[in-house]
Parts: C-alpha cells; sequence; structure tokens
C-alpha cells in the first residue's frame, strides 16, 4: 500500500491526541466539583456538612501559606516511604523464596496466607499494647499494609513463568542468573508492578488508620483532629491530599511499567 498523506499522522492531529490523553481524565472529577458548587451556592446543604470547593480550596491555599499541611505532609510522607521500603522488601524476598521452592511454600506460604486473612484495623489494639503509640508500630503497621501485594504477586509472577520457555533454557545450558534475567524477571514484571502498585495504595490506606492511633503530627492526624472541632473543610483538604498522593504514586508506577513493559503485545481496549 503507497503511503499517502491521509496514512501519515498530522502533527496538528497527534497535538489534538495528545492534548484529548491529558485531559480526559479530569472530565469527570470537574463535572463531580462543578455540581457541588452548584449544590453549595443554592445552600443545599449544610455548610459544615459539605463545604463549598472554593471554601475548601481557600483552607488549602491558607494551610499551605502558614507551613502546616508541609509540615503533616512531610511526617506522612517519611511513614509511607520507611513502611512501604521495609514490607516491599521483605515481600519480595518471601515471594523469591517461596516462588522458586516448593518446599519453602509448603513450609511458610500457608502461615502467611494466614495472617493476610487478618484485618489489619483488628490488630491495631495489639498493636498499641505492643508498640505504644510510637513511630515505630504506625511504620509496621504500613509496613504489613504493603507486604502482602508484594509478596503474592512476586509469588505468582515466578509460577506463572512458561514451564515450556523454562526448560528449553535448560537444554540450552543457561546459567541460573542468565535463566533469571532473560526470562524468569521479565515474565514476572507484570505482577511484580502490579504488587507495588498495590502495595502503594495500602500504605496509603493503612498510614491514615495509624495516624488515628495517637500522634501529634500527619495527615491523618489533621483529618482526625479536624473533625473533632468540626473544621469539615480541614478535613475534605486532607482527603484530598490523599487521593492526590495516592494518584500520583500510581502514576509514576504506571508510568515506569509502561516503558517497562513495551515489549508486552496485549490488548489495550
Amino acid at each position: 500500500m503507497t503511503l499517502t498523506s491521509k496514512n501519515i499522522p498530522q502533527p496538528q492531529t497527534k497535538k489534538k491526541l495528545a492534548l484529548s490523553v491529558i485531559l480526559s481524565p479530569w472530565i469527570v472529577p470537574l463535572a463531580i466539583v462543578g455540581l457541588w458548587q452548584i449544590i453549595s451556592s443554592l445552600k443545599l446543604v449544610a455548610p459544615h456538612i459539605l463545604p463549598a470547593p472554593t471554601k475548601i480550596a481557600a483552607t488549602f491555599w491558607l494551610l499551605l501559606a502558614n507551613g502546616e499541611l508541609l509540615n503533616h505532609l512531610v511526617v506522612s510522607g517519611e511513614r509511607v516511604l520507611v513502611g512501604f521500603l521495609l514490607g516491599a522488601s521483605v515481600g519480595l524476598v518471601l515471594g523469591i523464596v517461596t516462588g522458586f521452592s516448593k518446599l519453602m511454600q509448603e513450609i511458610v506460604d500457608p502461615s502467611l496466607q494466614m495472617l493476610r486473612t487478618v484485618p489489619l484495623l483488628a490488630l491495631i489494639p495489639l498493636f498499641i499494647l505492643w508498640f505504644g503509640v510510637g513511630e515505630f508500630g504506625k511504620v509496621l503497621m504500613i509496613a504489613l499494609g504493603a507486604f502482602f501485594p508484594i509478596y503474592v504477586n512476586v509469588f505468582l509472577g515466578i509460577r506463572l513463568v512458561n514451564i515450556q520457555l523454562y526448560e528449553v533454557t535448560g537444554l540450552l545450558q543457561y546459567s541460573f542468573k542468565k535463566r533469571l534475567t532473560t526470562l524468569i524477571i521479565p515474565s514476572a514484571m507484570p505482577n511484580i508492578l502490579l504488587g507495588i502498585r498495590l502495595a502503594l495504595g495500602a500504605s496509603w490506606l493503612v498510614l491514615v488508620v495509624s495516624e488515628m492511633m495517637g500522634t501529634s503530627a500527619g495527615l491523618g492526624y489533621m483529618i482526625q483532629d479536624a473533625r473533632a472541632y468540626s473544621q469539615t473543610d480541614i478535613v475534605f483538604v486532607g482527603l484530598v491530599m490523599f487521593a492526590l498522593l495516592g494518584k500520583l504514586s500510581d502514576s509514576l508506577v504506571y508510568t515506569i511499567e509502561r516503558k517497562v513493559l513495551k515489549w508486552q503485545d496485549t490488548f489495550k481496549g
């Protein structure tokens, strides 16, 4: 088929497509905010129950200007980072160990699966009794929340490696290192990255709960303190911050996923 100007994407078309990709995710949130503002302006709901978006935005800038929001953000960010790294590291190691060893799977996996079914919220009283309301207990709860998504997906990713390809690498006398880098890691990478995305989401979720156990700083503390004084606008600021941070961390992993898994030829919708 001869290429013509009709077959070649024009620069203007590319710009429109890029603009569409950027703006499309914001259609629903902006529509919700617009409807919310209309409801607030018509006073259909009491301001102390559902403050207007403009009020929440004004409170956000006030908290940002006086440094209070930034202080809470830094404290929460440090807790999530340390807890996530701790939980992800242990989950990665145990996922690899149980994934490669049938014996370790039979010994370790049943206990971990039983522990996974215990709700994290049910562990709060126990964590307070064991570790008090200090930083260690909070970080450990976040680590526990991040651990299971990583562990399960790393284990599953290794076990989903094509057995025929694995046997071929044996016939070709690949070393364990070469087999790991050329077959096992690339095959397991979609599951590993999915585990990271889920673990980050769980880390932010557990952070809120852990910071309500008893602390003097953090986004969860800010929300709890605002609730006690019926400052609904500050509660919404905290919720919006969690939503933005969760989306930002998820988008970061998704961007890495798109670059790392470019070789995948899968249905894109």
